[in-house]
């Protein structure tokens, strides 16, 4: 069972992957579409299952507090440039200027979090909770990934 800092880490690390992915493709390609869809269901079910266990558990903080309302804040933000671009077609200049912000701006998000977040972190969840931590993690975050699913499911129905 990974720690709850190597879950995010992984996924982190992924989602980067993913994001260079869709960067190095053009127009409306089917690599760039899978690329997109992948990276685009796992950061929702990731930034819920975040926000959920991990943020959580910081807010018993006082210095948490500012820190996780900044995340999700982020987390926000990023939703939203993620709702534009599903909206936007996928080989407009106009997309690819927005997708270069989210990147951009995804990228120092995970930065901040793996390099300032999680070194405060550490005195709230500590080693002996670094594996109870990443269970529930990826429990959430496997039950988000099915409402998102579930969610596409319905939409293509209507």
């Amino acid at each position: 069972m990974p720690s709850i800092y190597d879950a995010i880490k992984e996924d982190h690390d992924e989602h980067r992957t993913l994001l260079n992915t869709i960067a190095d493709t053009e127009g409306d390609s089917a690599e760039r579409r899978d690329a997109w869809d992948r990276f685009y269901n796992d950061v929702k079910s990731h930034a819920a299952a975040e926000e959920e266990t991990f943020y959580s558990k910081l807010m018993s903080e006082t210095w948490g507090q500012d820190h996780a309302r900044h995340s999700v804040h982020e987390h926000q933000q990023l939703d939203d440039l993620m709702e534009e671009l599903r909206e936007t077609d996928m080989s407009s200049s106009a997309w690819l200027t927005r997708f270069k912000k989210l990147k951009h701006d995804y990228e120092h998000h995970m930065d901040e979090e793996e390099d300032e977040l999680f070194t405060r972190a550490k005195k709230v969840i500590g080693e002996e909770q670094n594996d109870e931590f990443g269970d529930k993690f990826l429990k959430r975050k496997e039950k988000e990934a099915k409402l998102i699913d579930e969610k596409r499911e319905d939409s293509l129905e209507d």
